[in-house]
């Protein structure tokens, strides 16, 4: 009988045996083809038979690394955008702020000019804030009793009259605008002279009063402070004549103007110095003393005494 296995379980090389063989005919070719350079053709067929499967390999890192540039590039571009919206922003605010100073020096030279062509002392400030009442118009500046400001004193901008120092307090005082409905300012039409006062009406609006219905009086006429009062310096711009109305039931025609002045517009205003106060004439002074007619009373009794002899 034949006790030998049958083909398919037949057992060949040992493993042992097969790694050696392997072995040794890959450092026999290697010894070859680095002496000889034989499987140069055959590293070269073999590279372009798998080239384009190492290239369909290699396609979807490169979408993933594409897609992760792409993302980068965005990301970049989104801060790069940002950055750039940031100092527009800052460079906006720069050159707003630069315009406002230019603005407001401008206005501050234009200020001190006031003083200088009425050969006044003049002094600027600066307005702090409105009053709390909000049914008046005061505000207050930061200028007060120890900046030497008193009560009465004018206050104007380059454009003319605003109103009148009516509160001193140590370092601020209070300002009331001429718009306010307490305030009043004698004026003059510049075109023809006319004399009258003007009030505030509390709405940024001003009253031109007293004035006849048939008096010489045009609507765009602009209105200069007369300086009768002593308070104000005349020629001085107050207001400009806006709308007329006569009606022959009244005696006195319903005037209204706007001021000339930014009164509640700008941020700083002109203190001009207290008018000084003119001595009144002898025989209109009421506080001067009478003197003694002493020569009257001797020339009486001079007459008199011939008459007893």
């Amino acid at each position: 009988m034949d006790h030998q296995p049958p083909p398919f379980f037949k057992r060949g090389p040992a493993p042992l045996a097969l790694l050696t063989i392997y072995v040794a005919t890959s450092i026999a070719l290697l010894v070859v083809d680095a002496r000889l350079r034989t499987l140069e053709v055959v590293r070269q067929a073999i590279a372009a038979v798998t080239h384009p499967l190492q290239e369909i390999a290699q396609q979807p890192v490169r979408a993933l690394a594409g897609v992760g540039e792409q993302l980068q590039s965005t990301a970049k571009t989104q801060d790069e955008n940002e950055r750039l919206r940031r100092e527009r922003l800052e460079q906006s605010a720069q050159l707003l702020r630069t315009q406002q100073l230019e603005v407001e020096n401008a206005r501050l030279r234009r200020l001190l000019g006031v003083g200088e062509r009425q050969g006044v002392s003049a002094r600027a400030a600066e307005v702090l804030r409105t009053a709390r009442d909000p049914f008046s118009h005061r505000i207050i500046i930061n200028k007060g009793q120890q900046d030497e400001v008193v009560a009465g004193q004018p206050v104007l901008d380059d454009a003319g009259i605003v109103g009148q120092v009516t509160r001193v307090f140590p370092f601020v005082s209070e300002v009331t605008l001429i718009t306010d409905k307490d305030q009043a300012v004698p004026v003059q039409i510049v075109r023809n002279g006319l004399r009258s006062v003007v009030f505030g009406l509390g709405d940024g609006r001003l009253e031109l009063r007293f004035m006849p219905a048939n008096a010489d009086v045009q609507e765009g006429d602009e209105l200069v402070t007369s300086g009768i009062d002593g308070v104000f310096l005349a020629g001085f711009p107050v207001a400009r004549i806006e709308r007329i109305e006569r009606d022959s039931a009244y005696s006195f025609a319903r005037i209204t103007c706007v001021p000339s002045a930014g009164v509640e517009n700008f941020g700083e205003v002109m203190l001009l110095a207290p008018r000084a106060a003119k001595p009144l004439p002898a025989e209109l002074d009421e506080t001067a003393k009478p003197e003694p007619r002493a020569t009257d009373r001797q020339t009486r009794v001079k007459k008199q005494r011939p008459r007893q002899e």
